[in-house]
């Protein structure tokens, strides 16, 4: 493991919850044609996407339409839920996990047009990032003085979601009708971490009181509040305030 790799882990993580991942092995060119694969899935008509439709927490998969999810930090479903109907999330997205789950299968499109090829490149996207994965928690296990191959049996088998998100245009008037329409709300991520690829948006920390750029060509890696326990609170959770 590269000792600088490990030096930026244990400097970076603690105060910010977040740390930019440069010069790893998903090159520019293949980031850009998943970015390119994910607009033209979009682009496709609500009733086909909605075909597509995301169905059980414990598939997590398939396509979840404008306004069908709100991320909070509320643990309660009925007050999740009122919250929703009030303010939704302005966005939508389509899951994507590992293939071969029985009773949880990919809801892939029809692969006709402009999308051929969109399986193959979402799943090399997936085994790429699954492996991507492996690499951060070795490092971070470095960083911990424990074995570097620590965590390989709770991430070789790659039960990862590949989450494709898009924000579509609206007016910004419905930001000033409710000042409590977001984008995405505030939240924190599930599992182990998040590698977040990205345009040009920025990054809010409530500690810095300030916007943190998207850097070209970097990855984000964020951490996630609920296994604070496993790196005996050494690493500081990124908290993911609202996006607008």
């Amino acid at each position: 493991m590269e000792a600088a790799a490990v030096d930026s882990e244990g400097l970076v993580i603690p105060t910010a919850g977040f740390i930019y991942l440069k010069g790893l092995p998903i090159t520019a060119q293949f980031r850009k044609h998943v970015f390119e694969t994910s607009v033209k899935y979009f682009k496709l008509p609500t009733e086909t996407k909605m075909s597509h439709g995301w169905t059980t927490p414990e598939a997590n998969r398939g396509y979840s339409a404008l306004g069908r999810e709100k991320t909070t930090k509320l643990a309660d479903i009925e007050e999740v839920k009122k919250l929703r109907d009030a303010v939704p999330d302005l966005k939508e997205s389509f899951e994507i996990g590992r293939e071969g789950v029985e009773g949880h299968p990919n809801h892939w499109p029809e692969e006709t047009g402009e999308l051929v090829g969109f399986k193959e490149t979402m799943m090399e996207f997936h085994t790429k990032c699954k492996e991507l994965h492996m690499e951060v928690m070795r490092a971070i296990a470095v960083g911990l003085g424990i074995d570097e191959f620590w965590f390989d049996d709770f991430t070789d088998e790659g039960d990862n979601t590949l989450r494709l998100l898009h924000y579509p245009e609206v007016n910004k008037d419905v930001f000033k009708v409710n000042p409590g329409q977001v984008r995405a709300g505030a939240h924190s991520d599930y599992g182990s971490i998040t590698l977040l690829f990205q345009d040009s948006s920025y990054f809010c920390n409530p500690n810095f009181k300030s916007y943190i750029a998207a850097i070209p060509g970097t990855y984000v890696n964020e951490k996630d509040l609920k296994y604070e326990g496993i790196n005996s609170g050494q690493y500081l959770v990124q908290r993911l305030t609202a996006t607008y």
